[in-house]
């Protein structure tokens, strides 16, 4: 189908409003590093990130409309344009990245520097754009009312909707300004229990709940069917498989049980095991979609034009073609020959050609059921996999071979999310009427600035914390270090594994959606159950008789959600900045007041009813707006 020729944009071809502006670059560019820190922060501890699109687009409203007294959709437009790709590039580099962290504190090989972080980030971030920009019109314009591409859309009509912006910019900013607040009461001072359990005499298993705002809005946001799978799968690890291993285990299972309780057997045991459930899930997903991907990438091809428009439109203008190809050959023998990116000429060549290959089937699976189910995960897997096979095959092995698999699996990585990410945003441009290749540059400084800032965010979170640790799990770039090293020297516990990926198949049989069980098999069940309520949360809203009623709580829950999600992540970097320079100890009234954890659990408990109340007060029970 074919509806360019009727397709009448918001804004004209033939009119010109302000787009690529100061404004809208410095606030842009301010909320991809915002974004993109909170979501490295989000994905670290829960395995997944969220869109920033939407905020993104509220926050410009609210400044441009509400601070600046200006009224441009396609301004608003380009900030979201560029405030999103942090959130993208984030998801990208630390699905993978904190691999080499983990690797550098058990001492196989020193630590990223900062540059090489930056670097493979530009890189990646770079042939993203650059890959969906001969894309553009097969994808976003010839099949413009095939693909329907929910969030790019959904966020043209959070923009159209302008006399909106001043409430809902408000509500994000409540969101942010609570749960900052919470989280420094949590974490910060350490009032309160952050995580609350209950184990039982005589059984292994453990039961409980965190309470961080930021992890229930993930609920909310992601919905009661998501959630309650990953539930799940938190039940089936922490009340199943930990009490069976307990029982059935010898001397040495009962002396981990002792020594770390349940976590002990979850470090030891359950995490193989969701980390094969996490691989089988994966490839299910990317099988499942080989018809589809095959029939994409046929199609994306035969529509590339390489030719200007005829009639020289405005809202027709891409970057020029030329140009992109000499950047991706460019970038390319960066790749190979800069010494710093551990990535020899196959690598390379690995890069370009999967780059181009899952770039063209996240922009189209994106635009058919959104970023949320595009197999990222799956198709970074797939990479790793072929990478790490064809290092080793050509004799690049041990600690250079290793860094080198991760390198080309980040830089894919983020190239298949940006791709995703840019073609969302291209698809609210075309609606809007805005200019194709001022949101390309746009896209360019958002990847930018973002690289720029996320190798400082990791260190920082890693010097606080640490990968891999209770604090911060790192669920998929645990699973990349799993991969790489079972098929680098073959000493992973592939029993635990093989049993994993069996579990996955089983639910994939019952036709329970793999990828989001298999998180909650990998993850501690307070994460999971926090989650949980965030998704009950929204299944009484959905069950809300009254439409309007209906609608306007729902879209107001998830406005204040990014808000909390974005305050919390925000907040969790300046602590992780109080745990290195140690001012944390000085902030800590648990120790200074000498609470016990039976008051701090009980705490905890009442603030976890109140950050519930909190949210109902700025979704279901908010007053209605003069500007609704």
């Amino acid at each position: 189908m074919d509806n360019q020729n009727s397709f009448k944009p918001y804004i004209p071809a033939d009119r010109v409003t302000p787009e690529l502006t100061l404004t809208s670059i410095i606030v842009g560019m301010l909320l991809a590093v915002i974004f993109g820190a909170a979501n490295a922060y989000l994905g670290l501890k829960v395995g997944m990130t969220v869109s920033a699109s939407i905020p993104s687009a509220v926050i410009a409203m609210g400044i441009i409309k509400m601070v600046l007294r200006k009224n441009s959709a396609l301004e608003v437009n380009m900030v979201q344009t560029i405030g999103s790709s942090g959130e993208s590039l984030a998801a990208g580099a630390i699905f993978t990245l904190p691999a080499l962290f983990i690797w550098a504190s058990e001492g196989i090989m020193d630590k990223p520097s900062i540059l090489e972080i930056t670097l493979i980030a530009i890189i990646g971030g770079l042939l993203g754009i650059f890959f969906m920009v001969p894309l553009r019109n097969a994808l976003i314009v010839k099949e413009h009312g095939v693909l329907p591409y929910p969030e790019g859309t959904a966020c043209a009509e959070v923009i159209l909707a302008g006399e909106k912006g001043g409430a809902s910019a408000k509500t994000v900013f409540a969101g942010m300004g609570f749960a900052a607040l919470f989280k420094f009461i949590i974490d910060g001072l350490k009032l309160v229990a952050g995580e609350v359990a209950v184990t039982f005499k005589g059984f292994a298993g453990t039961i409980g709940t965190q309470i961080y705002p930021a992890v229930m809005s993930v609920g909310y946001i992601c919905g009661p069917r998501i959630s309650s799978f990953m539930f799940s799968g938190g039940v089936l690890s922490w009340l199943v498989l930990i009490p069976l291993i307990v029982f059935f285990g010898g001397e040495t299972v009962q002396a981990t049980f002792a020594g770390g309780g349940a976590y002990g057997i979850w470090s030891n045991y359950i995490k193989y095991i969701g980390a094969g459930a996490l691989v089988a899930g994966g490839f299910i997903s990317l099988i499942k979609t080989v018809p589809l991907i095959v029939k994409t990438f046929a199609e994306a091809i035969k529509g590339i034009s390489f030719k200007a428009t005829a009639d020289g439109k405005r809202t027709d203008k891409d970057m020029n073609f030329l140009f992109v190809i000499l950047g991706v050959l460019v970038l390319t023998l960066v790749i190979w020959i800069v010494d710093i990116i551990p990535v020899p000429f196959v690598g390379a060549l690995i890069i370009v050609v999967f780059g181009f290959f899952f770039a063209t089937v996240s922009s189209r699976m994106v635009g058919l059921v959104g970023s949320s189910n595009n197999p990222v995960s799956g198709m970074t897997i797939a990479t790793v996999l072929v990478a790490t096979v064809l290092l080793k095959a050509t004799g690049m092995i041990g600690p250079r071979g290793m860094t080198s698999a991760i390198a080309i699996a980040s830089i894919v990585c983020i190239v298949t999310a940006i791709a995703g990410d840019t073609s969302q945003d291209l698809k609210t441009g075309y609606l809007l009427g805005a200019t194709p290749v001022k949101q390309q540059v746009g896209e360019i400084m958002g990847v930018l600035a973002s690289a720029l800032a996320i190798g400082g965010t990791l260190y920082l979170l890693d010097a606080a914390w640490g990968f891999g640790s209770a604090g911060l799990e790192a669920p998929q770039a645990s699973m990349m270090k799993m991969i790489i090293e079972g098929v680098m020297d073959g000493n992973l516990p592939w029993a635990l594994i093989l049993s994993g990926m069996f579990i996955a198949i089983v639910v994939e049989l019952l036709k329970i959606p793999v990828l989001p069980f298999a998180i909650g098999v990998y993850l501690p069940i307070q994460l999971n159950a926090c989650i949980m309520v965030g998704g009950i949360i929204r299944l009484f809203f959905d069950r809300i008789k009254d439409s309007e009623r209906k609608e306007t709580a729902i879209s107001r829950g998830i406005l204040f959600s990014s808000g909390m999600i974005a305050g919390e992540g925000l907040v969790g970097i300046a602590l992780a900045l109080f745990v290195v320079l140690g001012l944390d100890k000085k902030i800590d009234l648990a120790a200074l007041l000498n609470i016990s954890p039976a008051m701090a659990n009980i705490g905890g408990l009442v603030l976890f009813g109140i950050i519930i109340l909190t949210f109902l007060k700025f979704s279901l029970w908010a007053k209605k707006d003069k500007e609704d």
